[in-house]
């Protein structure tokens, strides 16, 4: 009696693995991939594939470097935003930098989120003919957070009152000698010395002349969350196009009615914000205005 009901069991056990398995391991894929094909969801689905004379080019939904082999900017091209996903853009390591707004202290081998803004700043200034300076970064080609150590007894909410040290963390003494602050409140700011602790002191951010509204905007000089956006706001295309109708060769009015093209407004009116789809934008400048050889 006892082994039938196990067989009973077993027998039930093994209709219901069958069944489920039709069902949810081939019945339930082949319906969604059947869905999938409607009009309408096919592109989306298959990866929202974009092709160029029958060749395909990339996604309208992942982002793409616009570069030449040694990392430096294509002149006829709209440039994307920074990503920190793999070497850029690469759907098998999506991912961010992890580096938030305290992130103002270069480590050893890793700078802080404020020095790749800096840099990231200065390098698109430079690239477009704008003002790269940004508040909290030191002057220079290569700008890096402007944070001071500031070491010396405290009062009793941790303020330092009385200044006996001041040193400028992120800028070691083998690449610079003279730090971007001469002094803070009199005393001479010296640059960092490779292997000391500053940790002890106060951190101090220092603001600088730079405007509130920096020329480059913040998509220019930040990745977004998954390192895969596709696209940039309308104030980093602004400041491209003078640099891609030069290279082109026709008048930036041009360039601006091919940005409006591909200019995508808030979802449902108020959702997001306005964006540009860059591979779009590049796709429609080669076929209406090739780059002359």
């Amino acid at each position: 009696m006892f082994f039938s009901n196990l067989v009973r069991q077993h027998v039930a056990a093994l209709r219901a693995l069958l069944v489920l398995t039709v069902i949810l391991g081939l019945g339930y894929p082949v319906f969604i991939w059947l869905v999938a094909q409607i009009p309408g969801l096919h592109d989306k689905a298959n990866g929202s594939i974009v092709e160029a004379n029958g060749k395909p080019v990339g996604s309208s939904l992942i982002g793409q470097l616009f570069t030449d082999d040694k990392g430096n900017a294509l002149p006829q091209y709209f440039q994307s935003r920074p990503s920190a996903a793999g070497d850029g853009y690469d759907p098998l390591a999506t991912s961010a930098s992890n580096l938030g707004p305290e992130s103002i202290v270069d480590g050893a081998d890793k700078p802080s989120l404020l020095t790749l803004v800096c840099q990231r700043s200065a390098a698109v200034g430079e690239l477009e003919g704008v003002n790269g300076a940004r508040p909290f970064c030191t002057g220079g080609g290569e700008s890096v957070g402007a944070v001071l150590s500031v070491i010396g007894p405290r009062d009793a909410a941790g303020n330092v009152v009385h200044p006996t040290r001041v040193v400028s963390v992120n800028e070691p003494c083998e690449t610079t000698k003279v730090p971007f602050l001469n002094t803070y409140e009199g005393v001479r700011v010296e640059c960092a010395k490779f292997g000391e602790d500053y940790s002890l002191g106060q951190i101090v951010p220092i603001r600088g002349a730079a405007a509130a509204d920096p020329a480059v905007p913040a998509d220019a000089v930040t990745a977004s969350g998954s390192g895969l956006d596709p696209d940039i706001s309308p104030a980093y295309a602004a400041i491209q196009v003078d640099r891609v109708a030069k290279a082109r060769g026709v008048s930036p009015d041009v360039i601006r009615t091919a940005i409006d093209d591909n200019l995508t407004g808030r979802a449902l009116g108020f959702l997001g914000e306005p964006r540009v789809n860059v591979l779009a934008l590049n796709l429609e400048l080669d076929q209406k205005y090739p780059v002359k050889s």
